[in-house]
């Protein structure tokens, strides 16, 4: 027979950290590693929609790097140094910079912004990057609160919301869909 789901304990509204401290659902925490949670789910909704073996791959280990995140923002921060979380490194963000200049030898140079859209991978590889700066958002507002948040989460994050921008473009070069330029209305 499988676990189930469901526990109860959170009818209440509250719910527990890594480490056991009770804190309200609302909580920033919660909140921020919530985001990371949704973040993960579209960044999998890409992978299945990419065709790109390397890009699926670097996917799949974004993956991997948001649920370490995750963990670390679920902990307690009084009591993570006493508990045995995966670690961020820098080389994760140093992997996202490599895999953007790849990509970027082969993209044309940009000469306008451009909007989210041009076929249907490309559109949800940008809700990503949009839901990867609001999770950055969420961990600045607990560092902010001195809600303790290690820096290379935070450029981790901000790297990410960058590839994914990238990758979109990339992505829209590999399948032949036409970058939309931003015209502004100046009238």
């Amino acid at each position: 027979m499988s676990t189930r789901i469901y526990t109860k304990i959170g009818d209440t509204g509250s719910t527990s950290l890594i480490g056991g401290t009770k804190v309200p659902k609302s909580h920033l925490r919660i909140e921020a590693y919530g985001t990371i949670d949704e973040l993960n789910a579209h960044i999998g909704l890409c992978c299945d929609l990419l065709t790109d073996k390397n890009s699926r791959f670097i996917l799949l280990e974004i993956q991997d790097r948001l649920f370490t995140i995750g963990s670390s923002l679920a902990c307690d921060p009084v009591k993570e140094p006493r508990m045995r979380l995966p670690d961020l490194k820098e080389a994760d963000v140093e992997l996202l910079e490599k895999e953007m200049d790849l990509m970027n030898e082969s993209l044309p140079e940009m000469k306008s912004f451009i909007l989210p859209g041009g076929h249907v991978t490309v559109s949800q590889l940008h809700i990503a990057r949009c839901v990867a700066r609001r999770a950055e958002r969420c961990c600045v507002r607990l560092e902010l609160e001195s809600l303790e948040v290690e820096p290379v989460i935070l450029k981790y994050l901000n790297r990410l919301s960058d590839y994914l921008f990238i990758l979109g473009r990339y992505t829209g070069h590999l399948l032949q869909a036409a970058e939309i330029p931003w015209k502004p209305r100046v009238s």
